[in-house]
């Protein structure tokens, strides 16, 4: 019988955190963030490390996009669109979990 794996839904509400499998690191060596997993290395660019780093498991996705919108005062629809887009990748990836309820 085959595996299903289910698929974790992302959205505004949503909480992500990194798995406890991946860990965001700086590497010295290759002088940028990178994402760690068993028999896995992922690369993000700079504005995805933003995002990740404030993906803690507490603040809901709608915190994180309110924050970047406010931060870099760009069109928040826009940010959420990049934003929910890039977690709902990574978490089919199975870099990201839900995070604690409230």
């Amino acid at each position: 019988m085959p595996v299903v794996r289910q698929r974790l839904t992302m959205s505004e509400e949503s909480r992500p955190a990194l798995s406890r499998y991946a860990k965001l690191r700086f590497d010295g060596v290759r002088q940028r963030w990178v994402i760690l997993a068993p028999e896995r290395v992922l690369a993000p660019d700079d504005i995805a490390v933003e995002v990740l780093q404030l993906c803690d498991g507490d603040r809901t996705v709608m915190q994180v996009i309110d924050i970047l919108a406010e931060t870099y005062t760009a069109d928040r629809a826009e940010i959420a669109s990049d934003v929910l887009s890039m977690l709902r990748a990574l978490a089919e990836k199975g870099f990201l979990i839900e995070g604690r309820e409230s």
